[in-house]
């Protein structure tokens, strides 16, 4: 987490009503030179002011096609503003109105640990026999800049709750056609050709093949890895987690579980998603008889199994608006959402999972006076916490980005 310092005292002392009169005035003078962007997860009183309100990939999207705002203020965490500043234009300045807005699953991916293990794994692959193993990393969108580069790097792509499938059934298949150029093969003096078909999911005692095949290093939550794996078709067992807090060095791994797993899952986690449990879902079964269970693909497997539906935040909320009225739901993610999702439909019962405070904390950092002040600065002509990838940095988490739209068939990026 970044350190953000205190905010004068005139802002944390002003009545809330003025606080947000004056975040309307100065957005006002400002016109389409500014543009503020809100998560799903933020707080009803930032949304208000929020010209755009998505998941944190479509944020940066959109603000890269406003491409006269000056200035895009975005309302989410970190990771969040270093997409917004690697996709928008050289013109634009991405500022968060608090640096103190980290996301804790991003920061358990630390480059140098990253690395590491990266060397690990292909240490250990060098003497496999029968052609080889072509590691492919995926990184999920929730990543820190830094990673994403890495991953574009290897030859790998990025991922959203959304595509997820997609791009592993891309990286499975040798990470070859749709965005792939020149990815490597562990183990081997030589390329190895692999089929661009999706993978055969393995039985249940999976090991290695004798021919060359790929496997995935997938950062950095674990759920969503496994989550989607197990949709495909794979077994558990054929996946394995990397702890990268292991005094041992090797993610707490033999080198034997490092060959036989397809799957080689990060060890970190959303600590919202990471709330629900599985007696949750019975709780909620029954407190509410005939309710539909919806959880996001972060939250743990044994919740996801017991669960209706999991699907991204974009999945949950056009899910619940195309529910006919008097049905029933019962969602598993972060409260701002679900308590706005009950707010836009009050045709429908719509209630958290968990009673706990499911509330992402370092994303509520961003509040009316943060935003306020950031304004004012700009009003002065300064610009506070602009959030600047280096130019290395972006060039390849662009790479890892553009593999990922041209996986998915969607249009070039902006």
């Amino acid at each position: 987490m970044n350190w953000q310092p205190p905010l004068p005292r005139g802002y944390t002392q002003l009545p809330p009503a003025e606080t947000i009169a004056r975040v309307a005035a100065r957005k006002a003078e400002f016109g389409p030179r500014l543009v503020i962007l809100g998560h799903h997860y933020q707080q009803d009183d930032v949304i208000r002011f929020a010209d755009i309100v998505g998941d944190s990939y479509q944020l940066s999207r959109e603000a890269a096609k406003l491409t006269q705002a000056e200035f895009i203020i975005f309302c989410g965490v970190y990771f969040m503003a270093e997409s917004a500043d690697v996709l928008t234009g050289p013109h634009q300045k991405v500022l968060l109105p608090d640096l103190g807005a980290g996301c804790s699953m991003a920061d358990m991916a630390a480059l140098e640990d990253v690395q590491d293990a990266w060397d690990v794994i292909q240490q250990v692959h060098q003497d496999v026999p029968g052609g080889g193993v072509k590691l492919v990393p995926i990184t999920y969108m929730n990543s820190s800049a830094a990673i994403k580069s890495f991953v574009g790097k290897h030859d790998g792509a990025v991922c959203t709750s959304s595509n997820c499938e997609k791009i592993l059934r891309w990286a499975l298949a040798g990470g070859e056609g749709k965005g792939a150029k020149g990815l490597g093969v562990l183990g081997s003096k030589g390329d190895v050709h692999l089929s661009t078909t999706a993978a055969t999911p393995v039985s249940s005692s999976f090991s290695v093949p004798s021919s060359a095949f790929t496997k995935i290093i997938f950062f950095p939550d674990q759920h969503l890895g496994r989550n989607t794996a197990v949709k495909m078709g794979y077994p558990l067992d054929s996946m394995v987690v990397w702890d990268y807090h292991h005094p041992g060095g090797r993610g707490g791994l033999t080198d034997d579980e490092i060959r036989n797993a397809r799957f080689i899952l990060w060890k970190g986690h959303c600590s919202v998603h990471q709330l629900f449990r599985p007696e949750h879902v019975d709780q909620a079964r029954q407190k509410w008889p005939g309710c539909t269970v919806i959880v996001h693909p972060e939250c743990r497997y044994e919740v996801v199994q017991k669960a209706d539906l999991a699907g991204s935040t974009d999945l949950i909320g056009k899910t619940i608006a195309a529910a006919p009225p008097g049905s029933k739901w019962v969602v598993g993610t972060e409260v701002h959402m679900v308590n706005r999702l009950a707010q836009t439909h009050p045709d429908k019962t719509i209630v958290m999972l968990s009673e706990c405070q499911c509330l992402c904390t370092t994303m509520y950092r961003i509040d009316p006076p943060h935003l306020l002040w950031v304004l004012d600065e700009l009003a002065a002509g300064r610009i506070v916490n602009q959030i600047k990838v280096d130019d290395d940095t972006a060039h390849w988490a662009r790479v890892s980005l553009q593999r990922m739209l041209d996986i998915t068939a969607s249009e070039p990026r902006p």
